[in-house]
């Protein structure tokens, strides 16, 4: 028998149907990847991976049950799919589970356009540990910096196939390729650390290792020395670097499995306005090149551009087929896989822009705290109350005054995510395109 993913998820759907279930879907992965981590100018860390992950899910009538593993042998996939029966039939009853109605399915399964997978040669172990050692030189070459916590280089290639018994077959490649480095600044208690990275689908496309190098050092270096501010009630400026997991709670409270559950504190916001006017927040599956692209979800549903929030108003939830069904709606096709159970994802995510640069919202917010990273995270399902640990620097008169660590800030969700105010700075290739964002009014507690 063929071992490509394509004959691998088809034969544990045999095996599926041979042990009894009704109905199955199955997932194959085969991969490859590679780690160097660099320190000191020598080979700390190499590490390569050649694996193949299968997942079964099989439906009894209203019962079900998920099994993964990573054994291609024909004898160990029949008894994968045996003891996957066996588990359903003395699961509950559930009746919202089921696969997807032929007519639902994607019919467009070409991902050749979104262009997720680099047609180069894979990089040898000797290119990738260059790429760190040169970060790593690039940083240490900066004046101030005493040494290096980690530069690692990555690759990463999948070719992925899906199918299930309602006649979907669908499989696509994709690759990565990244590079980051943390750099250290001083000593003992004065010790400061900062990083920076890049990660694309294409080698090609992906940021020097110097200016890597270079911008962590830089940003380490303007860490040093921080002091806090008073507590207080300020505007808070999210750096787009970090500004991206405000916007995370958001999309996390818009997740369809939460709102099911009611655990989330949108759970009754449906088309009410939840981002300032003028201000919408775009998914776009389709975007070549992108990570987060994808032309059919893990139910084998066509993924589609869709508004998750328009001109600041709620439009839906994020729903794969079962909580669809919980809702009393469609599935929005954002189902994904983590290892054999199946729940829903968003996928890229643009928000709109401003008019003003990063900049233009320091002289704008005048006094206040611009957050560069972030640390724990305490946010209540619930109410959406809110509080982290940030650093980044303290802002007088619209310019930075002096580096801050060690603060908390806390506000509600709901409250600071209706008076945000967008910068226009933000990375075309993320997965995740969110500006700088400023926010009015929230607490900081310092000194």
């Amino acid at each position: 028998m063929s071992d490509t993913p394509q004959d691998l998820a088809a034969a544990l759907l045999d095996a599926a149907r041979k042990a009894g279930a009704d109905a199955a879907d199955a997932l194959a992965v085969e991969a490859t990847a590679q780690a160097i981590d660099v320190r000191g100018g020598t080979l700390e860390q190499a590490e390569r991976a050649e694996y193949r992950d299968l997942s079964l899910r099989v439906f009894l009538g209203q019962r079900s049950a998920s099994i993964s593993g990573s054994d291609i042998r024909p004898d160990a996939m029949t008894e994968m799919a045996t003891r996957a029966v066996a588990m359903a039939r003395e699961a509950p009853e559930d009746p919202y589970i089921g696969l997807a109605d032929p007519d639902q399915l994607a019919t467009d399964r070409d991902a050749t356009p979104l262009d997720l997978c680099d047609p180069s040669n894979e990089p040898a172990p000797a290119e990738l540990e260059d790429d760190a050692r040169r970060a790593e030189a690039a940083a240490l070459a900066t004046q101030g910096i005493t040494r290096i916590d980690s530069a690692a280089a990555q690759y990463n290639a999948q070719r992925i196939a899906l199918a299930a018994t309602n006649g979907f077959s669908g499989s696509y490649a994709r690759t990565s390729r990244s590079l980051y480095c943390v750099a250290i600044a001083g000593e003992g208690l004065g010790m400061e650390r900062d990083h920076d990275g890049d990660s694309r689908v294409y080698q090609s496309d992906l940021r020097s290792a110097e200016e890597i190098g270079e911008t962590a050092a830089a940003r380490t270096l303007e860490r040093l020395n921080p002091r806090k501010p008073k507590t207080g009630a300020y505007p808070v400026l999210f750096d787009e670097r970090i500004s991206s997991s405000l916007i995370g709670h958001l999309v996390a409270a818009a997740n369809g499995a939460q709102v099911a559950r009611g655990q989330s504190w949108l759970r009754e916001a449906l088309g009410q306005q939840v981002l300032p006017d003028g201000i919408s927040l775009l998914e776009d599956p389709h975007r070549p090149r992108i990570s987060g692209s994808r032309i059919f979800d893990a139910e084998g549903l066509p993924t589609r551009r869709r508004a998750m929030v328009d001109n600041g108003v709620l439009t839906g939830w994020t729903l794969d087929l079962a909580n669809a069904r919980k809702l009393g709606m469609d599935s929005t096709a954002n189902a994904a896989r983590g290892g054999a159970s199946v729940s829903p994802t968003a996928w890229n995510l643009e928000l709109t822009q401003g008019d003003h640069s990063h900049a233009d919202l320091m002289r704008q917010m005048g006094n206040g705290l611009l957050v560069t990273s972030m640390i724990g995270s305490t946010i209540n399902p619930n109410t959406g109350d809110y509080s982290r640990g940030a650093a980044g620097f303290w802002v007088e008169n619209g310019e930075p005054a002096y580096p801050v660590s060690g603060v908390t800030i806390a506000g509600n969700l709901r409250e600071m995510l209706r008076s945000l105010i967008p910068a226009n700075d933000a990375r075309p290739w993320l997965s995740r395109v969110v500006p700088s964002l400023l926010v009015e009014g929230l607490t900081l507690a310092g000194e």
